[in-house]
């Protein structure tokens, strides 16, 4: 069971990532960039003579890993899964860097028992060299084995609202068979995303794809349909994951513009996986 200000307390070690324009690249096709090989939008993603950043690859730039687990945290782990995701850029990032950041606990939300409990961690990502930050990345952890512990009486954050309108635009973007082959070489390995014997004891029929690579797709379209193929138009996004999406899967993200504001959900067919999208231009 959570033991609130001991969890809140929990130091991370700090995290030195060295990275270059070949994880660069590796990340880009993690989340669906290159499958056209003559979209020379696309290619400025996947080669290096003209190499762009996608925004959304701070998710894996000093990345703790499954640290629910690994460190000392006192929850049931294999509870725990990833609810919802923050970005901001205070600059584009750049195709190669070295960078430091450390995670930390800055909120925890009791939802009652047998109803589980909000974990919130935030990393800032600079530079190392120069000291600059980079990015802040926050994420919320959707705890099911630990409500009721106890904590103080918070709200639950409420979820960006989408607009009562058909969205303004529409983009669906394939994903290939091997998309979560290639993502977990960003840095997460969870093995349900690559292994059919782990993904069934989770209680699906085959590996699902990474979360946070679709929050890396549904970024792809973003920048795609909204930027012009820019990806400094996008300086901070969020979004609730809902469903898993296997891959092979084609994701068609709904957008509403409204002036520097886009709303977004994502979608496999009739089934909704990204909720409640929001990014800032």
């Amino acid at each position: 069971m959570i033991d609130h200000d001991r969890l809140l307390a929990l130091e991370f070690p700090e995290i030195e990532h060295c990275y270059t324009e070949k994880d660069t690249i590796l990340y880009a096709l993690g989340v669906g960039y290159g499958l056209d090989p003559v979209d020379e939008a696309q290619l400025d993603f996947v080669h290096e003579t003209r190499l762009k950043t996608a925004p959304t690859m701070a998710v894996v730039l000093a990345y703790p890993g499954f640290w629910y687990r690994n460190l000392d945290t006192g929850l049931d782990y294999s509870q725990v899964v990833h609810g919802s995701e923050h970005i901001s850029l205070d600059r584009p990032l750049p195709p190669a860097a070295t960078v430091v950041a450390r995670n930390r606990i800055v909120e925890i939300i009791d939802k009652g028992a047998g109803r589980g409990a909000l974990v919130v961690s935030r990393r800032e990502i600079r530079e190392k060299s120069s000291g600059a930050r980079l990015a802040t990345v926050t994420q919320t952890a959707f705890c099911r084995g630990d409500g009721g512990f106890g904590g103080p009486p918070l709200p639950s954050p409420k979820p960006h609202k989408l607009p009562d309108r058909p969205p303004d635009l529409v983009c669906t973007l394939p994903t290939s068979p091997q998309a979560a082959l290639i993502y977990r070489l960003s840095g997460d390995d969870n093995p349900l995303h690559c292994d059919p014997a782990t993904a069934r004891a989770a209680g699906f029929a085959r590996p699902i794809l990474h979360g946070l690579a679709t929050f890396g797709l549904a970024g792809h379209a973003l920048i795609r349909c909204a930027c012009d193929g820019d990806p400094a138009g996008i300086v901070e996004m969020e979004c609730r994951f809902s469903a898993p999406v296997f891959p092979g899967d084609a994701v068609r993200t709904e957008i509403w513009r409204d002036a520097e504001v886009l709303s977004f959900s994502a979608w496999v067919g009739d089934r909704q996986v990204i909720a409640n999208g929001r990014a800032r231009l």
